[in-house]
């Protein structure tokens, strides 16, 4: 074996120690150190910076780090970035101008981040907008500016109706538009049922395509219900808009079913309170898209967090009772809760508590 590892293994190996450790300076010396060692910036960003950031979000996940040490080495990341941005020569630009922005309500923002630089190192003119950009704000820049395209990025599936209403906004305004992140599936499927004009799943693919150009959108439209029909029958709205009072009304039931919930403190109902809520949020996106697997999956993602946290497994099935009582008006809400309640109780684990 040899004794040299792969100089882009050992310097994702270092800047992930660092990160952890919160220590900015030798993370920016690491990146700096690869960048001298003749590792080049695209490679730098994308094999080490956002490798070191997917294990960090793996971490949490497992309960290996808290969500402080999360926030922390994200901070560094991005700011590890922003040396190397200024570390390397700046291209002479002209391959056309892009705007990255985050879908509204979207606070993930360095994938897009990573996104804006490797763009700017083929030759792109970008814009980075940043995290959570309103639509209106967005659309405002896109006359502004002019751009001959939006990558839109986005994390978390919840932030979907928002990103839709984005995407047709900006074909409104005759700006095609790029989408990319976890929220839109791992095959893209939610960013085709949304009808974006590309998708890609990383950075260098949305480089490549945006290199190739997207077409003037053909079909500026503003009506959501123009690629969901499904949306007509109102479910979505009318759960969106009351997620805050079926909160407040599982969480009463759940007082009355769970009796170790006599003695929880103001904390615990809190945040019993919050998982409930993107319990709905959950539902409710999928009522959105006509997925039931957004629930499902999410329920998935959940049990395997709550598993790593110790959590005890026999709350989540009251919550779905109790969502299925207060819903059971809702056709397709009452068969998605009968599709997860059925997924449940095939799974010998459990799916955890949502507390």
């Amino acid at each position: 074996m040899s004794g040299h590892p792969d100089p882009v293994v050992r310097c994702t190996a270092l800047l992930r120690d660092a990160v952890l450790r919160g220590d900015e300076y030798t993370a920016v010396d690491v990146v700096v150190d690869a960048l001298h060692d003749g590792i080049d910036a695209e490679t730098v960003l994308l094999e080490v910076i956002g490798v070191v950031q997917a294990s960090v979000g793996e971490d949490w996940a497992a309960n290996r780090i808290s969500v402080a040490q999360e926030h922390a080495a994200t901070a560094i990341n991005d700011r590890v970035i922003g040396t190397l941005a200024l570390s390397t020569p700046r291209s002479p630009g002209g391959r056309g101008r892009i705007t990255v922005a985050c879908v509204d309500g979207e606070w993930h923002a360095l994938p897009a981040r990573l996104l804006a630089e490797v763009l700017r190192l083929r030759g792109f003119d970008v814009d980075y907008l940043g995290a959570q950009v309103p639509s209106a704000h967005l659309i405002t820049h896109l006359h502004r500016t002019g751009p001959d395209a939006v990558a839109l990025s986005s994390s978390i599936a919840t932030r979907l109706p928002t990103a839709h209403a984005t995407i047709s906004a900006c074909q409104a305004a005759g700006v095609p538009v790029i989408v990319g992140g976890a929220a839109f599936g791992p095959d893209g499927r939610y960013a085709r049922l949304l009808a974006a004009d590309a998708w890609a799943p990383d950075a260098r693919a949305a480089a490549e395509t945006l290199a190739g150009g997207l077409p003037v959108p053909a079909r500026p439209h503003a009506q959501p219900t123009d690629d969901l029909p499904h949306l007509s029958d109102q479910e979505f709205t009318l759960v969106d808009r009351n997620a805050p009072g079926l909160v407040a009304a599982v969480v009463e039931g759940l007082s009355g079913r769970i009796p170790e919930m006599a003695h929880y403190d103001d904390a615990q109902l809190l945040r019993t309170a919050e998982d409930v809520r993107h319990i709905v949020d959950f539902l409710a996106v999928a009522l959105y898209t006509g997925d039931p697997e957004l629930f499902t999956g999410f329920l998935d993602w959940t049990a395997s967090v709550l598993s790593a946290r110790s959590v005890p497994p026999h709350v989540l099935p009251p919550v779905l009772d109790l969502l299925g009582e207060e819903l059971r008006d809702f056709p397709r809400a009452s068969d998605l809760l009968a599709v997860a309640a059925a997924a449940r109780d095939g799974d010998p684990h459990g799916a955890g508590r949502p507390a």
